[in-house]
């Protein structure tokens, strides 16, 4: 009996030796894209399906289009299947019309092998590994706003109004409940201080509590909203955006009468002017067809920089540093970008390049800075010192007609010869002396500098 047992030992060994001889073949490395496709891609077709250049419609540096494939309307990579994707056709073709690329160096095996095994193994590309311009599509501030679809929530008696949905599909996430129901004086107090800034009275918190009718609180919401003191509170953050403040800055820190552009932003919350009127009236309102006295305030946005007045400055350098500003202030208020960037280089990160820079730097710098007289419409009282009354504005236009003459340019002097048609005979007399010498001292076109210096 113990010739059996040890044949079948040693058998048992020997199946045993032969299975540790030949281990289990190891799994496939994964390939990254990043590290192992993006850079033959970068290296052999960027410079005819990238970002500058797409032959044959195709672009190869941004996911959707890679995918997709070119005129040919066959996906260019079928994810799963090298064999069926155009691409390993191309690269691998002998045909001289087909192969790519199309001149130069063919891919080596290697990098072929590559890339079947990276398309096989499901062709994963991170979209983060887009290229930059793919990227700068991205970026939040180029989307437009998109109305997300309301979430389903368990605690439906809960909800009143799409709003609850999405707090409430929150806390059921994190597995927590809504708070109590604040009560009617806390309710009211918090929709006061959110709408308008301000507390409520005794007395409206008492009719308040009086009203038991099913929509005294949406009775108050509509009261809020047409209170003059919403612009106030809800302006008062477009005014930080737009640098507002009522002093000049720097170590004198005279102060400013810019009240007017703070009004404006104010009216223009409380009655709802549509935003990208709202802008282009800031931008450019001085432009606009019959434009109004209001929207020519409204420029005084791009009148928030800092002055510096301190003695033995060089006007111009702040005068460059204010410009500086306004750029900055116009990224970051309207396009929602730090574009200081451009102002040494094309930006590293966001779409804008130093020349688009100063396109618009050039738009902003292509006057003087001359300050205006502003009437109130209603009263006729100059904004200042001085009382007009309604229609008699011919003192003020000769006021204008002497700030405009320190300008010293050819576009102030047919500006003050428009204005001085509007002057009776007598103060157009006194300022005829005037008027010529700014004719005489008024630069050529062929002269004009493109730089308008400030007023003093």
């Amino acid at each position: 009996m113990i010739r059996p047992i040890t044949t079948y030992s040693l058998l048992c060994l020997a199946v045993t030796a032969v299975g540790a001889a030949a281990p289990a073949k190891p799994a496939a490395a994964s390939i990254d894209f990043a590290k192992d496709i993006q850079p033959i891609f970068a290296e052999r077709c960027y410079e005819c399906h990238g970002e500058k250049k797409q032959k044959s419609s195709f672009r190869l540096d941004v996911k959707t289009t890679a995918f997709a494939g070119g005129e040919s309307g066959k996906p260019a990579i079928v994810a799963g299947k090298s064999s069926d994707s155009a691409l390993i056709r191309h690269v691998t073709s002998a045909d001289p019309d087909e192969m790519m690329p199309p001149k130069g160096d063919r891919l080596t095996a290697a990098q072929i092998a590559t890339l079947k095994k990276w398309i096989d193994q499901g062709a994963n590309w991170p979209e983060l590994a887009d290229s930059k311009e793919s990227k700068q599509k991205r970026h939040w501030a180029f989307k437009a706003p998109v109305k997300p679809a309301v979430p389903a929530v368990k605690n439906r008696p809960w909800i009143r109004n799409s709003v609850d949905n999405f707090i409430l599909a929150k806390l059921e996430k994190e597995k927590l409940s809504p708070s109590p129901e604040a009560d009617k004086v806390t309710l009211l107090r918090r929709l006061y201080i959110d709408l308008i800034g301000l507390p409520p009275t005794p007395q409206e918190v008492d009719a308040f509590l009086a009203d038991n009718s099913k929509d005294a609180y949406k009775k108050v919401v509509e009261e809020l909203l047409a209170s003059p003191h919403y612009g106030e509170r809800w302006g008062r953050h477009w005014l930080d955006a737009a640098r507002y403040a009522d002093s000049d800055g720097y170590e004198k820190d005279m102060s400013r009468e810019v009240w007017p552009y703070r009004d404006y932003v104010v009216n223009a919350f409380n009655h709802d002017l549509p935003y990208n009127q709202f802008i282009i009236e800031q931008i450019a309102g001085d432009l606009l067809p019959n434009r109004t006295q209001d929207q020519i305030v409204a420029t005084g946005f791009l009148r928030n920089s800092m002055v510096n007045e301190e003695g033995g400055v060089d006007p111009e350098q702040f005068r460059m540093d204010a410009m500086f500003d306004r750029m900055d202030c116009i990224g970051k208020s309207v396009l929602g970008l730090t574009i200081q960037c451009a102002q040494c280089h094309n930006h590293k990160f966001d779409p804008l390049k130093q020349e688009e820079y100063y396109r618009l730097f050039a738009f902003l710098n292509s006057d003087g800075s001359a300050s205006r007289r502003l009437y109130d419409a209603h009263t006729g009282r100059k904004i200042g010192d001085t009382q007009y009354q309604p229609g008699d504005f011919s003192a003020a236009f000769a006021e204008d007609i002497k700030s405009g003459i320190r300008l010293h340019t050819t576009l102030d002097v047919q500006q003050l010869e428009e204005w001085a048609s509007e002057l009776p005979m007598t103060e157009l007399d006194e300022l005829h002396a005037d008027l010529k010498k700014a004719r005489r001292e008024a630069p050529s076109e062929e002269s004009q500098p493109s730089q308008h210096p400030a007023a003093s």
